[in-house]
């Protein structure tokens, strides 16, 4: 499965790079909304993961909003991973197309599981 991975923090991502890297998938990273719509676009991930604080001029929710706009990535699920843990940003991410929610810190394991269970939708 091909898989972005957004997020700005290089310890977060080379974690979250690591785990998903060891069950065999193909992984992108970017650690700036521009560069996350620029990879989603031309890499064409089966899922995206996403974190909602990122630096520059995009956060999460509008990667998500301008992922969603997009005939290219409108159905690719995006899976938000965020230390957001507030019922509002939570509402907030899935209004704007998020397919599921996990509050940083997460279990690599439900992480592993929520990725498979979208590989086998696809499959």
């Amino acid at each position: 499965m091909r898989i972005l991975i957004v997020e700005d923090s290089d310890s977060v991502s080379k974690m979250i790079e690591a785990l998903v890297k060891g069950r065999g998938h193909h992984v992108e990273t970017a650690a700036s909304g521009p560069r996350a719509l620029e990879l989603a676009f031309t890499t064409e991930p089966e899922l995206i993961l996403l974190d909602l604080h990122l630096s520059g001029s995009y956060d999460g929710f509008e990667v998500c909003r301008r992922l969603r706009a997009d005939p290219r990535t409108t159905a690719v699920p995006v899976v938000v991973i965020s230390a957001l843990d507030d019922s509002e940003s939570k509402q907030r991410a899935l209004e704007t197309g998020a397919s599921a929610y996990y509050t940083k810190p997460f279990s690599p394991m439900a992480l592993l599981k929520e990725i498979e269970s979208f590989q086998t939708r696809s499959a």
